[in-house]
């Protein structure tokens, strides 16, 4: 197994030990998402890799014209295709508490089985296609994408998607980030 280049002199940024800018954007985030989960505490140490996502995501979130189960159906493909364990947790998290993915899509994403909804399995594949092959998806995940009834905004949105989970997948495997004990039983191999 090859190892590979991960941070050794990062550690985890706290509220009490931020300078200036990197307590503003803490400050953002926990106003945001009421605590600070353990990846924007390492995302921090370059305040503008935090501050990135965050403007990023609440974009997504708020103007993607998809629902939450379809957001996180996104959120998930791209976070498994770059396998993030971490934020693979999280959206599984989140999926299952609080965006209202039915409990049969959440467990045939996490399980990479065909998921029992034509609509979101179009979805998901196009979420991942599009990342694994660095944003040239084949023609037959677009055509079934099209088909299920989004459109290619829709797709630009999954691109928006894919670059803020690049910062946040990306962040996790290079601090190698700990999954917060919030989304602790939803952790994978």
């Amino acid at each position: 197994m090859t190892q590979h280049f991960v941070a050794t002199t990062l550690g985890g940024v706290s509220l009490e030990s931020a300078d200036g800018a990197q307590k503003d954007v803490l400050e953002s985030a926990l106003k945001q998402v009421g605590f600070i989960p353990n990846m924007y505490a390492n995302m921090v140490n370059v305040p503008g890799v935090l501050s990135t996502y965050l403007h990023g995501y609440a974009a997504f979130r708020q103007k993607s014209g998809l629902t939450p189960a379809e957001q996180e159906v996104i959120f998930l493909a791209i976070s498994q295709q770059n396998g993030c364990h971490y934020c693979t947790a999280a959206h599984s998290m989140l999926a299952d508490k609080m965006s209202g993915v039915p409990a049969p899509v959440l467990s045939a994403i996490r399980a990479g089985q065909p998921i029992p909804d034509a609509k979101l399995e179009a979805l998901h594949a196009f979420a991942r296609e599009l990342v694994r092959s660095g944003g040239k998806p084949s023609r037959a995940d677009g055509d079934a994408f099209i088909a299920a009834g989004y459109t290619d905004a829709t797709a630009l949105q999954i691109i928006l998607a894919a670059a803020v989970k690049t910062l946040s997948n990306y962040t996790n495997h290079f601090c190698q980030t700990v999954v917060d004990d919030r989304f602790a039983s939803y952790k994978v191999a």
